[in-house]
């Protein structure tokens, strides 16, 4: 065989990060070790993986076609390995989420994988729809549990479970006691929204389609405790899933508020990237994934 697999670690992550450098560091190799890896595998092929832009590396057209391969023969000398040293553990899962997922409902997830898996290594990565969807992308986490509907074209989206948007107030405030709300009053509130790129953002601005330009958003934050903190605090009106608002509601620290005539509902999704080798790991993750109530 003309290539290691020491060569592809190398190339795969400088493809990850863009630089000889980063994937050093990554990899807690040299530069010099790096680039002599790199190298050595272009000239024994006689191709180039990467087009050099400065001091950035960015996948030729052929780097881009042999990377997803590169990834699935990496996944698989893992799964080797592990059965040469008669281990029958599923080895590392990396999973993305974005916040109401993965502050509310991974950990349990995470919490029964390892119990019924001993050995399983997961890692979690928390950040917006936008930020997972790019990773899932670029091989930088196995599998993305989304809020928001992404459209890629080496993502593979599917529904996972419903969820559904509420608007809410201080328990204080002049809307609380209110039936429910028409776009008058809508349009009279100040608002505490996500920041966009979030799916929570993206459900929030298509419930209020038409009215959208018309709101007062004072701030758009990225965290939903902060917009829970700001509604307490009385700067205005929030809306994020009912997820992470159900035990406030319970304790009377915050109210829901009705706006009946418009449509919060919405989906989370499983995202994967189309050319990644699903082993065990992935598999049995996705399995307890699917069976996991909905409710």
């Amino acid at each position: 065989m003309r290539y290691s697999l020491r060569q592809l670690e190398v190339f795969l992550a400088v493809a990850r990060v863009g630089s000889v450098s980063g994937a050093g560091e990554a990899l807690a190799m040299s530069q010099s070790a790096v680039s002599g890896a790199l190298g050595d595998l272009e000239r024994q092929f006689g191709l180039q993986l990467f087009d050099r832009i400065g001091k950035r590396l960015r996948l030729s057209e052929l780097g881009q076609s042999v990377r997803a391969q590169a990834e699935g023969v990496l996944d698989r000398a893992s799964e080797l390995e592990a059965a040469f040293e008669g281990r029958a553990d599923v080895g590392r899962l990396r999973i993305g989420a974005t916040l109401t997922i993965g502050n509310h409902l991974v950990a349990p997830l995470m919490a029964r994988f390892m119990r019924e898996h001993d050995g399983a290594e997961l890692t979690l990565a928390v950040a917006n729809t936008e930020e997972i969807a790019r990773r899932v992308a670029n091989f930088e986490i196995d599998v993305g549990l989304v809020e928001g509907e992404i459209q890629h074209p080496d993502l593979e989206v599917t529904s996972w479970r419903d969820d559904e948007l509420v608007v809410f107030c201080a328990p204080g405030h002049r809307y609380a006691k209110k039936r429910a709300l028409t776009d008058a009053d809508l349009r009279a509130a100040k608002w505490i929204v996500r920041e966009r790129g979030s799916g929570t953002r993206q459900t929030f601005d298509r419930a209020m389609h038409g009215l959208i330009a018309e709101l007062d958003i004072v701030l758009a934050l990225e965290h939903t405790e902060a917009i829970r903190g700001a509604v307490v605090a009385g700067l205005g009106l929030g809306c994020v899933s009912r997820i992470a608002l159900q035990e406030a509601f319970d304790h009377g620290t915050l109210a829901p508020c009705r706006v009946p005539h418009r449509d919060f509902r919405r989906e989370f999704y499983l995202l994967l990237n189309k050319h990644k080798y699903r082993g065990r790991g992935l598999a049995l993750w996705l399995a307890l994934c699917r069976e996991a109530p909905s409710g």
